[in-house]
């Protein structure tokens, strides 16, 4: 019953993360990737249940949001390129780098949720030392690595990845530093189920195009990155030991965080995404005239559910509480629902699918939304202590790095160079680029 549940707790996690992160790909960028891990943060309270993590449920919300955001500044386009290339050494260079950002997107999205755990009245984190940290780490990574010794991932793309595992460097620091391992273990398999999730997602991706099935695969390599990375966060947090934090918090202190999860970040999104331009050039493609109303109407009614949502919030979790605040589940499982909610009509609102049913998957955010409601109630998973291993990791990561491997030779069986194919490495100069590389 213990591994039931604790499977059941992890799969609506994973569906709740996949989901959002599959919608981000309409969205993309800092700002999208921000929201889709507000929702797997919220999910993962929801699945835990505890009453002192409902009370700071949406400082606790942001800090996962912000986390996962992060690694939003990272390119990956041309890597996903190389996944489609027809040699070895090119094909498993992309699947490897591939785990490399997913697993930065997961361990610092998964290390500031971890910590934001830890945070209580007696044992506050100081967030303005660990910010301060990550920042400087960030910029010391990327000045050596890129601009001194110029080990390029994907050029001529950006190499911020550079940036982020500087951050992930400084971040892991910190965590070490301060005891924080309970953290540090949501971390590492966050981490380790986002990078898998990502080059195991590139795989079906390529695998789906030689199908010719007529689906969205760049869309499956989305989901599967959040999916397990989900799975990895929410098996790092509850395989891990908490402390009790309080019960109760200041109304006040929830309102930053409420702010920035239903204002700032939906708001930046909408701003960055429903421009008049995009919005023709996606809708006119359904077979809307030029002329029709129907562009300015989706450009403001997505802002007017915005505004509305931001203002059932407000006045749900701050105008009409008292000074001291303790949410219940089914307040936040309100909160996840309606927040989740609005991504899927955002997506369908700019992928014009009310008015069409070309593409497939936006309906199946929405199955996921209805099994992800009607599950999720019903987990009760019993917090387990697992210590970290590094004999155990190491073991585990050789079979994660033979496991892509065979994934490579599978995908350079199956087809000859696709559409959209990068190379990183010439086969007659593999010896000399590799010596330049990351690898």
């Amino acid at each position: 019953m213990k591994n039931k549940q604790l499977f059941l707790s992890m799969l609506m996690v994973g569906m709740s993360l996949g989901t959002a992160w599959a919608i981000r790909g309409k969205f993309g960028h800092e700002q999208g990737a921000a929201w889709a891990g507000a929702i797997g943060s919220l999910s993962v309270l929801l699945v835990a249940k505890r009453a002192d993590w409902f009370a700071n449920a949406f400082s606790i919300t942001l800090a996962g949001a912000l986390g996962w955001g992060i690694g939003g500044i990272m390119s990956y386009g041309l890597v996903v390129g190389y996944g489609k290339a027809s040699d070895f050494v090119n094909v498993y260079y992309g699947l490897m780098m591939l785990f490399v950002i997913g697993g930065l997107y997961g361990f610092i999205g998964g290390g500031l949720f971890g910590i934001s755990l830890t945070n209580t009245t007696k044992n506050p984190i100081k967030w303005h030392s660990l910010i301060i940290e990550m920042a400087v780490g960030g910029l010391i990574f990327y000045y050596f690595l890129i601009e001194q010794f110029g080990w390029l991932m994907t050029p001529p793309r950006s190499e911020v990845w550079a940036v982020c595992l500087g951050m992930a460097a400084a971040l892991t620091w910190n965590l070490v530093r301060n005891k924080h391992y309970s953290a540090l273990r949501v971390a590492v398999f966050s981490g380790l189920g986002g990078g898998f999730g990502f080059a195991f997602g590139d795989f079906l991706q390529v695998l789906g195009k030689v199908s010719e099935i007529h689906f969205n695969f760049w869309n499956v390599m989305e989901y599967s990155l959040g999916f397990f990375g989900g799975l990895g966060m929410a098996y790092g947090t509850l395989t891990s030991k908490w402390e009790v934090s309080e019960n109760l918090q200041s109304k006040n202190s929830q309102l930053f965080p409420l702010l920035m999860l239903v204002l700032v970040i939906p708001f930046i999104v909408w701003q960055q995404t429903f421009e008049i331009k995009r919005i023709t050039e996606i809708i006119s493609k359904l077979n809307v005239s030029e002329g029709s109303p129907i562009f300015e109407v989706v450009q403001w009614f997505s802002l007017f559910l915005m505004i509305l949502m931001c203002i059932v919030w407000l006045l749900k979790f701050f105008i009409k509480q008292s000074n001291v605040v303790s949410y219940s589940f089914s307040k936040i499982f309100t909160f996840f629902i309606g927040h989740l909610g609005l991504y899927i009509v955002f997506s369908l609102l700019i992928t014009g699918a009310f008015l069409s049913t070309y593409l497939i998957e936006q309906y199946l955010y929405i199955l996921n939304l209805l099994v992800i409601i009607f599950v999720i109630r019903t987990t009760k998973p019993e917090f387990s202590d697992y210590s970290i291993s590094l004999n155990k990791w190491s073991l585990n990561m050789t079979g994660v790095i033979i496991g892509i491997a065979i994934l490579a030779f599978i995908l350079i069986n199956s087809h000859d160079n696709l559409k959209g194919a990068q190379k990183r490495f010439n086969n007659d100069a593999v010896k000399t680029e590799l010596n330049n590389s990351i690898l």
